[in-house]
């Protein structure tokens, strides 16, 4: 059961209208690194998990995520006030309500006319949502994993929203969301070492050797590090195909009747390597007079 408060989890302050700036905070609202994409990647993860820990920390901070999705809308539309009501009253001429809504070199007259400068579920770029943004795939030691990676994209998302923004009440609100995102994360990283073993994921090993062999598949000067040198390691310099001793052809087994046909289909369909036909392209290109 969900009950709403009136009242944002955090206060929202903002200084004055700035149709722009709401634009780009969009980002955060439907956008992939988003608030909406973070509460219904929880939520869903939540409904399927087994474990009673987990099942209360992914509801719990999906339903942070979702108060999160309220102070960015509020801010949002706190910054869409003026373009909204210039909009709906047309108390500007033509050309000045435009050029409002499209200084400073912003984008955002697409969102006030699409939406009425409200709070739309797209992204800074006008994308609507989608729920392709969840990558849940119901292993909790990869989902973790994902979990933590888009926390982490989140917390640079508001980062770069910071730095673009000298409104100190939006500063502070988007502080305060960006510190959230690493409570997350912490949680996530908890979540995920309280399970052990937690890696490889699933429960199938793979094979040993393979499991630990780095293939040098790019040329030029060789980087060494941690994360392909050391004992742990199996560095193949120079891999040739194929790595599994085979001659690194594709190969399948036919019954005699469908082995025929595709030899047939094959033989039908051969090109002739001494053949030098004419074709429409060479017909019709220009003639520049070369031979």
């Amino acid at each position: 059961m969900f009950m709403h408060n009136k009242r944002l989890q955090y206060t929202v302050r903002v200084a004055q209208p700035n149709p722009g700036l709401a634009n780009l905070l969009l980002e955060q609202f439907g956008g992939p690194q988003g608030e909406l994409a973070a509460a219904m990647r929880y939520f869903t993860q939540a409904v399927s998990e087994d474990d009673p820990g987990r099942k209360d920390m992914l509801y719990d901070i999906a339903t942070e995520e979702l108060s999160h999705l309220e102070i960015i809308g509020s801010i949002v539309v706190m910054l869409n006030k003026g373009a909204k009501g210039s909009l709906a009253e047309g108390v500007e001429a033509e050309g000045e309500l435009y050029r409002s809504l499209t200084g400073a070199g912003n984008d955002s007259h697409v969102t006030s006319l699409l939406y009425g400068a409200g709070a739309p579920l797209i992204n800074s770029a006008g994308v609507p949502w989608s729920a392709a943004y969840i990558d849940t795939i119901g292993e909790p030691t990869a989902d973790l994993r994902s979990n933590i990676a888009a926390e982490a994209r989140a917390k640079i998302v508001y980062e770069r929203l910071i730095n673009v923004t000298d409104d100190p009440g939006i500063k502070d609100a988007l502080g305060f969301l960006m510190s959230r995102e690493i409570a997350h994360q912490m949680s996530f990283e908890k979540a995920l070492h309280a399970i052990q073993p937690n890696f490889p994921q699933g429960k199938l090993p793979g094979d040993p050797e393979l499991n630990r062999t780095y293939f040098n598949l790019s040329q030029g000067e060789e980087m060494r590090g941690a994360w392909n040198e050391g004992e742990h390691w199996i560095y193949v310099d120079e891999p040739q195909p194929a790595v599994d001793g085979g001659d690194g052809s594709a190969s399948v087994q036919l019954d005699e009747v469908s082995a025929q046909t595709v030899e047939a289909m094959k033989l039908r369909t051969q090109s002739d390597p001494d053949a030098q036909p004419l074709t429409g392209a060479e017909l019709g290109k220009v003639n520049t007079g070369q031979q």
